[in-house]
């Protein structure tokens, strides 16, 4: 399931992607399979382990073009280990949310982008996440949960701040945030819920299978209850230096 939109975020092969914060590895996979060179970075050491054995799964069974590459690493979003200008694109999905310091990481991703290069960031929605709060303190107040709710002017503002030039947004998983009112309202841990439990074997199917119905109604609802927010910007080009 992925939350960046490539059609609106194009990958040439041999495009050099760092997935920062890329937990289970899903854009790390997509960007492995369109050809690029990937870096996905996480501090979760084991997540890291999962995704390294994913990427040796997929070289194996063929799935990455030749000269795609892959590599899973542990790091600190912070202080990331690269030089300057490393990467031609850089995608953080779902993690500032958790970070005190979002200027430091969008600095950092700044600093290793080429210019040139693009970003694709994403954050829960304002409007659905505000009512998970509202539902259950469980679901963020826990370590590494949740520390804010972006509102989408907010995090543009953050963005131009860094010194990048957005280009374009939108929503999505709309089918999702139902899911996870009905997770706050019966208990974040409470699998066992009846609705909850039907929800999820909805969600499920619908990943698996990828009915149009469901594909056309999520797409209608994700302006409107859309579960995340995604912003795409670039890093603009220094302007050249006057010699005299």
């Amino acid at each position: 399931m992925l939350t960046v939109d490539f059609s609106r975020f194009p990958l040439a092969p041999g495009d050099r992607v760092l997935d920062l914060g890329c937990g289970a590895g899903r854009h790390a996979f997509e960007c492995y399979r369109r050809g690029a060179r990937v870096v996905a970075l996480d501090r979760n050491a084991e997540e890291i382990r999962e995704v390294a054995k994913w990427f040796a799964a997929m070289e194996e069974a063929g799935e990455a073009p030749a000269g795609a590459t892959a590599t899973a690493m542990e790091g600190d979003a912070l202080a990331l280990p690269f030089p300057d200008e490393s990467f031609d694109v850089v995608i953080i999905s779902e993690v500032m949310e958790h970070i005190h310091d979002d200027k430091g990481v969008l600095a950092e991703m700044v600093r290793v982008l080429k210019p040139g290069g693009r970003i694709a960031i994403t954050v829960p929605r304002y409007g659905p996440e505000k009512v998970c709060w509202t539902l259950s303190d469980a679901y963020h107040e826990v370590e590494g949960g949740h520390i804010r709710i972006y509102k989408a002017d907010q995090l543009l503002a953050r963005i131009r701040e860094a010194g990048l030039k957005p280009y374009g947004t939108h929503h999505a998983h709309a089918l999702h945030s139902p899911y996870w009112w009905l997770k706050c309202a019966f208990g974040v841990d409470n699998d066992k819920a009846l609705p909850v439990r039907a929800y999820h074997k909805l969600l499920v199917w619908d990943i698996m299978k990828k009915p149009l119905a469901t594909r056309v109604a999520e797409q209608a609802l994700n302006p409107l209850i859309g579960k995340s927010f995604v912003a795409y910007a670039t890093k603009p080009h220094l302007p050249p230096v006057d010699a005299a």
